[in-house]
């Protein structure tokens, strides 16, 4: 989990805000672009029933983005049905673990490049040669 933190204050102009509950809401220009989300009737543990309390939401840049991640059943991202036409996907801390650092780098950077600016975005892209 401090992977998650150090990697979204790792990206420029990121503020940490405190979300409902205390979870962290990381934001680049006022845009949240990672946030630890309550306990929701919409992620439950399908055998018990119990809301998961340790879902985190990351933007992606589009809806095939999300498609692609999903779809995957190598990775442990998913989707509810109260984010159906949202651009993010969702990940549950206990599952961190089947994600390399690169990956969890990745989806971490790719989210605030769906949510920064085009110019801190290019700007971003520009300095790490990409």
């Amino acid at each position: 989990m401090q992977d998650v933190h150090d990697l979204a204050m790792g990206m420029p102009h990121v503020e940490r805000v405190p979300g409902s509950q205390g979870r962290p809401v990381y934001q680049v220009g006022r845009r949240s672009f990672v946030f630890f989300r309550n306990p929701r009737p919409d992620a439950v543990d399908p055998e018990t029933g119990e809301r998961y309390d340790d879902v985190i939401v990351f933007w992606v840049g589009s809806e095939a983005d999300k498609e692609a991640l999903v779809a995957d059943e190598r990775t442990p991202f998913f989707t509810t049905p109260h984010f159906d036409g949202h651009p993010s996907v969702l990940l549950r801390e206990s599952r961190i673990g089947e994600l390399s650092y690169d990956e969890l780098a990745e989806i971490v950077q790719d989210a605030w490049l769906a949510r920064a600016s085009p110019r801190r975005a290019q700007a971003w892209l520009e300095a790490h040669g990409l």
